[in-house]
């Protein structure tokens, strides 16, 4: 009988709706791999940079800025465009000596020639005269040295009954200088009668106190979801997730379980109700991708010792369906949760009295987390799913193999972290 067009497949031959899957699962794996191997541990947040800038009104006509810049980041750039190659030498022979700001006040002209250049605030459409205030100082964020500026901006005084708007525009280390692929200039403000905070990239350059709370909201959206996708720690802790759930319902409640925990101490650290040090939070957030990429593992082995081990009795299960396994994975994602957020409101990095205004950019910075994270789980459980069910022990190998990978990337994060390598 001809078998063409009855469904024959060769007995050697996987179907090719399988192959494709197979292809898809191990070409992730694959991206990731490749992706881990070109971005170090120091870089686990991405190439971003991230200025931080604190803007006040001392008195009427004045608009005082405090700027924290990466230091070694400041010392290329400015050394550079300064054509000071006396400076660089002496800013990096000093990184990371406790002796920094001693280059910074060296050749303090440098520096503050390329900041101002980069860094402008105007007064209704008038540009503000710029002049530094003190010597720098330095401080540490995320475990990276950053030195701190601060100027005064005089502008003119505005005629009639109404007060000035300000503008503040930032051009601050980009891209064009090939030192990174972006930077985000952190505002937070008090100024012309209002406070709150605002985020500046190459995209949206300037911010003015007479913008809308809307166009403010939108720029945290993005700015949560920017950091999730270069924020390859993070997402990494998520592939682990996604990989150690057999249902959809496990993930679900696995992904809702991080979301909760992480809310509440990224809103608690970014309102300054918490402070933990880069130094504890970076470290364990290495040490929760392992353990969660291990926990998935240590299940597959302990099932491959017992294979005819009893299932557990459904009458038996808890809340949700839950027996204890699965209470207790939840359990350490939820502990895991609350350091994770402690690091994404470190690197958001605002620093500023409650408010309204404060709060709504903070809870729309999440939502931009979430909609990443739920995008992620969209993309990768379903082909996951299909996978295990069309090719069970493909599937279970390319589990393995993530996960495996997964866990070794995290425990040398982890070391090179508390080293201070990374």
């Amino acid at each position: 009988m001809n078998q063409i067009g009855k469904g024959y497949s060769h007995p050697h031959r996987l179907p090719f709706g399988r192959c494709a899957l197979i292809a898809v699962a191990f070409g992730m794996l694959s991206a990731t791999a490749s992706v881990v191997l070109d971005v170090g541990p120091a870089e686990a947040h991405g190439f971003s940079s991230s200025v931080y800038v604190d803007v006040t009104s001392p008195a009427g006509g004045h608009v005082q800025t405090a700027l924290d810049l990466e230091y070694d980041l400041l010392v290329a750039s400015a050394a550079e465009k300064g054509d000071d190659p006396a400076f660089f030498e002496q800013g990096m022979d000093l990184f990371q000596t406790g002796e920094e700001a001693t280059a910074l006040n060296s050749h303090a002209e440098t520096v503050v020639k390329y900041v101002t250049e980069r860094f402008a605030v105007t007064a209704d459409g008038v540009a503000c005269s710029p002049s530094r205030v003190g010597d720098f100082t330095m401080s540490e964020r995320d475990s990276v040295p950053y030195a701190r500026v601060i100027l005064d901006y005089a502008c003119t005084e505005p005629t009639g009954q109404h007060e000035a708007t300000h503008e503040l525009t930032s051009g601050l280390f980009p891209d064009g200088e090939d030192y990174v692929t972006d930077t985000k200039t952190i505002v937070t403000y008090e100024l012309d009668g209002k406070s709150g905070s605002a985020a500046l990239d190459a995209a949206h350059p300037s911010f003015s106190t007479g913008q809308t709370g809307a166009d403010r909201f939108g720029e945290f959206f993005l700015l949560g979801a920017e950091h999730l996708l270069s924020g390859l720690d993070h997402i990494l802790f998520l592939l682990a997730l996604i990989v150690g759930s057999r249902r959809l319902r496990d993930v679900v409640l696995a992904a809702t379980t991080f979301t909760v925990a992480h809310s509440v101490t990224f809103l608690l650290a970014a309102l300054g109700v918490v402070a933990v040090p880069a130094a504890i939070v970076e470290p364990i957030i290495a040490l929760s991708i392992a353990v969660v990429a291990l926990w998935y593992l240590w299940g597959e082995w302990n099932r491959r010792r017992h294979p005819y081990a009893a299932p557990v009795d459904v009458a038996r299960r808890g809340l949700w369906g839950l027996d204890r396994a699965d209470a207790v994975r939840l359990a350490v994602v939820f502990c895991f949760g609350l350091v994770h957020g402690l690091g994404f409101a470190g690197a958001l990095g605002i620093d500023a009295a409650w408010s309204w205004s404060l709060l709504w950019s903070l809870l729309v910075f999440n939502v931009g987390i979430e909609a990443v994270q739920l995008g992620i789980i969209a993309i990768v459980f379903p082909i996951l799913a299909v996978l295990r069910r069309r090719a069970p022990r493909v599937g279970l190998w390319f589990s393995i193999a993530a996960t495996g990978l997964v866990a070794m990337i995290g425990l040398f994060w982890f070391v090179e972290r508390i080293v201070g390598v990374g």
